[in-house]
């Protein structure tokens, strides 16, 4: 096997690159990092603890509170905050609402970015999230770019979280999906753009089965 592959998935939210990027890892006993837990979790902390997300000096202070940290079980990353399991709660619904906030803070960016590149330059990885073929790791090999019809996306994200969360409706899913697609996409600090070299993955259609031989047959001719 090459040594130090990085597979960067970039694409909206709730079009899957989570699952996809697991099982890709999984398949080819890569590392996965989820990035987008990561300001997942920041976002948490901004929330718990009142912080401005305007206020500069507010947001520097905080960033030096803030230790992250993986673990992997089966293949299935956990996330601590300051050393506590946080990986249900970062999925709940007030952090979706704050999260493309937080993740717009130049600081903020500056610092994930430079945990995640410190990942990628001695292991074989597979990152998603929203500038990591971009601004995270721009010569990374393979890049994937993942989008999916808004309906089917929220429809998807429905699913997914409303045994944990009852009182949500499918029309606040879709408006979440709504104000994070363009939030992501005309914020300043690395929009969600896709790299020229990225290779559009439309899953609109696709079971994960499909979407994952797909990704393998970008990958495996590295190997």
């Amino acid at each position: 096997m090459s040594n130090n592959i990085v597979v960067a998935i970039d694409g909206y939210s709730s079009c899957g690159k989570s699952t996809l990027a697991k099982a890709l890892a999984k398949k080819l006993q890569f590392i996965y990092v989820d990035s987008g837990a990561m300001y997942r979790a920041v976002a948490l902390y901004f929330l718990r603890n009142d912080i401005n997300s305007q206020d500069a000096e507010q947001v520097e202070e905080a960033l030096k509170n803030i230790h992250l940290n993986f673990h992997s079980r089966d293949y299935e990353t956990h996330i601590t905050l300051n050393g506590e399991e946080v990986s249900d709660e970062i999925r709940l619904m007030p952090v979706s609402d704050k999260v493309s906030e937080v993740s717009a803070i130049k600081a903020v960016r500056r610092e994930m970015v430079k945990q995640q590149q410190r990942m990628g330059k001695s292991k074989n990885i597979v990152m998603d999230g929203r500038d990591i073929g971009t601004t995270v790791f721009p010569n990374a090999p393979v890049k994937l770019f993942m989008t999916a019809d808004p309906k089917v996306r929220a429809e998807r994200r429905y699913k997914e979280i409303h045994d944990k969360n009852p009182d949500i409706t499918l029309e606040d899913i879709f408006e979440n999906i709504a104000h994070r697609d363009y939030a992501d996409t005309t914020r300043t600090e690395s929009p969600l753009v896709r790299a020229a070299d990225a290779i559009i993955l439309d899953n609109t259609n696709l079971t994960p089965e499909q979407q994952l031989e797909f990704a393998l047959g970008k990958v495996e001719p590295l190997l």
